[in-house]
C-alpha cells in the first residue's frame, strides 16, 4: 500500500483520487479551493492542514491543479 498524496480534487482529481483509494492506497488530502470530499474522509483519506503536511505523510504527491499560478501556490506559497 502506497502512502499518496494528492493535491487539487476537482473535476479530474477528485476522481483519481477515489480510484487510487479504492485500489487500496493510503490516501493524504488537503484542501485547495473547494472542501474535501466527504467521501474520500469517510473512506479512510488523511486530511491535512497544508500540502507540506500532505508531502511529509506521502510517499508519492500528485499535484491536480489547472495552472502555472495554481502550481506556484501549491509549490511554493
Amino acid at each position: 500500500m502506497t502512502k499518496v498524496g494528492l493535491i487539487g480534487l476537482g473535476v479530474m482529481g477528485r476522481p483519481m483520487a477515489g480510484h487510487l483509494q479504492a485500489a487500496g492506497h493510503k490516501l493524504f488530502v488537503t484542501k485547495h479551493r473547494a472542501r474535501l470530499p466527504q467521501e474520500l474522509l469517510d473512506g479512510g483519506a488523511g486530511a491535512c492542514a497544508s500540502g507540506r503536511e500532505v508531502a511529509e505523510a506521502s510517499q508519492v504527491v500528485i499535484l491536480m491543479v489547472p495552472d502555472t499560478p495554481d502550481v506556484e501556490e501549491v509549490l511554493f506559497g
